[in-house]
C-alpha cells in the first residue's frame, strides 16, 4: 500500500497521435505494509507496518501474539482456530511453528507460489487496490483511519464469500494442473 496510490490508464491513439503525459509514480514514495487477519465475519486483527520494518519470524511472532488477543476479544466464542498464511520465510521459520503451537492453533497448508489460493490475494487485496485508487494519504495517521473505515463498511457477507470460495479456487487450480488463474 502507498500513501500515494497513481493509476496508470491505457490510452487508445490513431496514428501520428500522442499519448497524453501521464505522470510517473515518484520511486521514493512512502510504502506501508498492511499485515490483516480474517475470517467469515470480518477483519479480527490488522496493522500497518512502515517500509523500514522487515517482517520477521520474531516480528511476525509478535503479531500472532496481539492477533490471539483480539481473537480472545472480537471472537470469544472461537474454540479452534485454523490459520493460512502462504509459505514466506517468517511463516514457516522455527520461531512461528513454536507460536502457533503454543497457541493451539491449526495451519491449513498453503502451496508455495499460489496467490490465487490466498484469500487476502484473489479477494480482498484486489478489492482494496481498486478503492485505494487515486487516494493520496498524507501520513500513517490518514491511511490507518481510512482503512478502519473501509474495513469497518465491508458487509459481513463480503468476507464470508472470500474464504467459501477457497475450496472452489482449489479445484479451479487442480483443473488448471496447477497453473495460475487469470
Amino acid at each position: 500500500m502507498f500513501r500515494v496510490n497513481f493509476r496508470r490508464k491505457r490510452q487508445w491513439v490513431g496514428p501520428g497521435e500522442t499519448p497524453s503525459p501521464d505522470p510517473k509514480p515518484d520511486p521514493h514514495r512512502k510504502k506501508l505494509m498492511l499485515c490483516v487477519w480474517w475470517d467469515l465475519e470480518g477483519v479480527v486483527y490488522w496493522e500497518l507496518l512502515d517500509s523500514k520494518t522487515t517482517l520477521t519470524a520474531a516480528v511476525y511472532s509478535q503479531q500472532l501474539d496481539r492477533l490471539a488477543e483480539a481473537v480472545r476479544t472480537k471472537r470469544p466464542q472461537k474454540t479452534k482456530i485454523i490459520i493460512q498464511h502462504d509459505n514466506a520465510r517468517p511463516h514457516v521459520a522455527k520461531l512461528t511453528k513454536t507460536k502457533l503451537q503454543e497457541l493451539g492453533w491449526e495451519v491449513l497448508p498453503h502451496p508455495a507460489y499460489s496467490p490465487d489460493l490466498a484469500p487476502s490475494d484473489y479477494h480482498l487485496f484486489r478489492d482494496l487496490q481498486s478503492n485505494l485508487d487515486e487516494l493520496h494519504f498524507e501520513n500513517d495517521e490518514e491511511a490507518k483511519k481510512w482503512l478502519r473505515t473501509y474495513f469497518d463498511q465491508k458487509p459481513r457477507i463480503f468476507f464470508d464469500r472470500g474464504i467459501r470460495s477457497l475450496p472452489t479456487k482449489w479445484a479451479q487450480v487442480i483443473l488448471n494442473n496447477g497453473e495460475y488463474l487469470t
